[in-house]
Order: C-alpha cells, then sequence, then structure tokens
C-alpha cells in the first residue's frame, strides 16, 4: 500500500499522541486509550488536518488560486481549510451551512466562524435542507467564469482524495502499537460525512490489523452512514489500488446517539463532554467527538466494552466550537 505517489503536503503535526486514559478505564471498566487527532496542530487541529494534507496538495497540483468548501455554521473542516488555505498563500471562500437553527450571537461570530475570518476566508449563508455541495460548485462555476481557478472540496473533505489522510492514520496508529506492544479489541470514533471512517477501516483491513472500527453516527441513520462510509470506503480502495479489501459488514455504525440532529448536543454529548474534561482534562467538541465520546460512555456502561479489554477511541478535535455552544453548556 503506497501513498507516496499521491502528492501531499505536510500541514499536521504527526504522528499525533496514543495516550492511556487511568481516570476514565477506572471510571468505565475497560482499559480506554485515545488517540489525539485533536492535536494536529493546525489551527487548534482536527481530523480534517490529515485529509487537507491531500487535497490542498492536489489543490496546488491543479494551479488553484482559491479554495472552497462548504459545511454547518461551526464547522471544523472549513476552519482547517481556510488555516490551510492561510498557510499556503491561497485564498479561501466558504459556505455556511445553518442546520441547528441556533440565532445566539457567539453561535454565529464565535468558536468556528471567528477563525475562518481570522484566517481570511470569506463566507456565503444557506438555509437548511440544500444540497450544499451543488450549492458550493455552482459557485465554482461562476469563480471560473470570473477568471478565477477555483478548487472545491466537498463537505468534509471527504473524498477518496480526502479519505487518504486516514489510510495513513491507521499505519500511523498500527506503527505506534507495535512500537509500544499495544494491542486493541476495538476502535471507536464518531462518524459524519464519512472520509475519516472510510479511511479508516480501508487501512486497517488493507494492513491486516484484526482491529474492529466502530464509528458511532452524529447525523445519519445506521444504514444510511453505513451505505455512505462502504461507498467512500470502495472508491478509496479503488483510488490506491486496491480491491475488495472492505466487506460491505466491516463497516458498522451505532447511531442511536444523535440526538435531536446534527450540530445539536444531546444530554449524552454534554455529559460526555463534563466527564472527559473532569476525569482526563481533554476537551471533546459538541458536534463530533462529543457524541462519539457518549457512545463509547454508553457502551461501557450497557457492557458492550467490557473490563479486561483494551479500547482506543479517536479524537476527531474541535474543542474551539466549544465557545459557539455556550448557550447549552453549563456555567459557573
Amino acid at each position: 500500500m503506497q501513498l507516496s505517489r499521491f502528492p501531499r503536503i505536510r500541514l499536521g503535526h504527526l504522528p499525533t499522541p496514543l495516550e492511556h486514559l487511568p481516570r476514565l478505564s477506572a471510571l468505565l471498566g475497560p482499559e480506554i486509550w485515545i488517540k489525539r487527532d485533536d492535536c494536529t496542530g493546525l489551527s487548534t487541529g482536527g481530523n480534517k488536518t490529515r485529509k487537507l494534507e491531500f487535497l490542498m496538495a492536489e489543490a496546488v497540483a491543479q494551479g488553484a488560486d482559491i479554495v472552497l468548501t462548504q459545511g454547518a455554521t461551526q464547522s471544523n473542516h472549513a476552519r482547517q481549510t481556510a488555516a490551510a488555505a492561510a498557510k499556503l498563500g491561497m485564498d479561501c471562500h466558504i459556505l455556511l451551512e445553518d442546520r441547528t437553527g441556533y440565532n445566539e450571537p457567539n453561535y454565529r461570530l464565535n468558536g468556528n466562524v471567528l477563525l475562518d475570518v481570522l484566517h481570511g476566508a470569506t463566507i456565503e449563508h444557506r438555509g437548511p435542507g440544500l444540497d450544499m455541495n451543488a450549492e458550493m460548485f455552482a459557485v465554482a462555476t461562476r469563480m471560473k467564469a470570473e477568471g478565477r481557478k477555483p478548487y472545491a472540496i466537498v463537505g468534509g473533505g471527504s473524498n477518496a482524495t480526502g479519505a487518504l489522510g486516514y489510510v495513513n492514520c491507521a499505519l500511523e496508529l498500527l506503527g505506534q502499537m507495535v512500537e509500544r506492544g499495544l494491542t486493541f479489541d476495538h476502535m471507536v470514533t464518531a462518524t459524519g460525512s464519512a472520509g475519516t471512517h472510510a479511511g479508516l477501516i480501508v487501512g486497517l483491513k488493507a494492513l491486516n490489523a484484526q482491529l474492529p472500527l466502530l464509528g458511532i453516527g452524529v447525523r445519519a441513520p445506521k444504514e444510511v452512514q453505513e451505505g455512505n462510509v462502504f461507498r467512500l470506503a470502495q472508491a478509496t480502495e479503488e483510488k490506491i489500488g486496491l480491491q475488495s479489501v472492505v466487506a460491505r459488514e466491516d463497516v458498522v455504525a451505532n447511531c442511536d446517539y444523535i440526538g435531536k440532529g446534527y450540530g445539536i448536543p444531546a444530554d449524552s454529548t454534554l455529559e460526555a463532554i463534563d466527564i472527559f474534561a473532569k476525569q482526563e482534562a481533554i476537551l471533546l467538541d459538541p458536534v463530533y467527538s462529543g457524541k462519539g465520546a457518549a457512545g463509547l460512555i454508553d457502551l461501557c456502561r450497557k457492557g458492550h466494552f467490557t473490563k479486561g479489554q483494551r479500547i482506543v477511541f479517536l479524537h476527531t478535535g474541535g474543542a474551539i466550537g466549544l465557545t459557539g455552544y455556550t448557550h447549552v453548556l453549563p456555567h459557573a
């Protein structure tokens, strides 16, 4: 599995730490470890940085002078894309969709949105329910007519190019495991736009890691989410020259922790944020990692994961988004 043949621009602080969480382990039963992709370093870090190393390299190779992307108002992906563009001296234009109905000033202007602006991105807003990738490609067409050279990145950076970042992450994790003499019984992460989940499962299966991966859904129903991940895994396999490495049954999502919808923290999300902050001084976000951790916690409590097992949780980052959610977080 040769990823070196694909253009890549180093943007992240890699490898990210792999840490044991002793207090959380004592609380929940299984031995819990965490892969700290909140520490990738690009504008407070997060999982999208790995994807952007390949996506931005492709943009540069195509001679782009502006990158476009889209996401929800408090999009971690939009913030990291804006940061990557700034680092490379490129313009960035973002379409932000209202997926929550929140009108609080902090949600609309703070957190990721503040950093979008600080990194120099221009922003357009859209109402809910639109095909946001179609909206973005329409803007790209308009820009081409104006003489620009846009490179459009789908939501979450979740195409076969972006997923290469998480094929690479699987290789990185397995190297850390070998170096430290570790084995894991299960891996857990949040799954939304599908690129992280798809890249990981392709990497794990291609390397015969024997490490089951569970995605905790943050937006779509189980069948929809698993289907999206599997299709992207197939496209990623094809891109790197593999065939039928990932079977449909390898793609597993639990979508019981979504709550009222994408970007709207459930009570279990807020509890997970509180537990990780107080037990391990680790900050989760209200959209992805908070819901992923809520699933991990509940599955430990229900005995799905048990004492004697060793579990690794991939932290996808996004804690800067907490400052956009002060209206739902506890206050002193």
